[in-house]
């Protein structure tokens, strides 16, 4: 499984590897992730503008992703025996946590055919089964939960917030992101301190994460 993540790791950079990492604040969980120590030197401008081409999302546990799936683990009645939709999947960190506590369906939903085979093979590092599927906008399950995080770096994917509430009754979303966040019936529910793994030195601006509920 490593030797397919690292041939796609390495559309960002050639000499990136993957490793299994445990996640500091979901310790339940262990994902296939970039390895820090391949990506610590300086880089040629050649390979910057090869990393902004192929940023690899799917290689990192963003902050927002690693709160939200704390939250599902520690409140499992949120997707117990519900079919849940995980939009910007990535990693498939939430949708592990999703199926890890019960949820009777788990869908991770990544326009990112890459994203989509990270989330597979996390799903089977942790020993949960999840479905795929590659655009949110031919979904037509019928979901009790959506949720979402770290998908409003864009402020264009705003509007993702309308078309969450046409998928499923209810919406979690989370997001370190948007500033003043006024978007009802969204409501902010809690928020927390976290960090991208592998750490990214974010500035603290981008560690406080915010969960809001529609």
């Amino acid at each position: 499984m490593s030797d397919l993540l690292n041939k796609l790791i390495q559309k960002m950079h050639p000499e990136a590897q993957v490793t299994t990492q445990q996640l500091p604040q979901c310790p339940e969980i262990s994902l296939w992730l970039v390895e820090p120590e391949s990506m610590r030197r300086a880089f040629t401008q050649e390979e910057i503008l090869q990393i902004q081409a192929y940023p690899a999302y799917w290689a990192f546990c963003w902050a927002s992703g690693q709160v939200l799936a704390r939250a599902i683990l520690d409140n499992p009645e949120w997707v117990r025996n519900k079919t849940v939709i995980d939009f910007g999947a990535g990693s498939g960190v939430v949708a592990i946590a999703c199926a890890m506590v019960g949820a009777e369906r788990v869908l991770a939903c990544d326009i990112d055919p890459d994203a989509l085979e990270s989330c597979a093979i996390n799903a089977e590092l942790n020993q949960v089964a999840i479905e795929l599927h590659d655009d949110i906008f031919t979904l037509e399950e019928d979901a009790d939960l959506l949720i979402a995080a770290d998908v409003l770096y864009d402020r264009a994917n705003l509007a993702f917030l309308d078309v969450f509430r046409e998928k499923a009754p209810s919406v979690l979303v989370a997001d370190s992101r948007i500033r003043n966040f006024d978007f009802p019936p969204y409501r902010s529910v809690s928020a927390f301190d976290s960090f991208t793994v592998p750490d990214l030195d974010e500035l603290d601006e981008f560690r406080r994460v915010t969960l809001y509920r529609a």
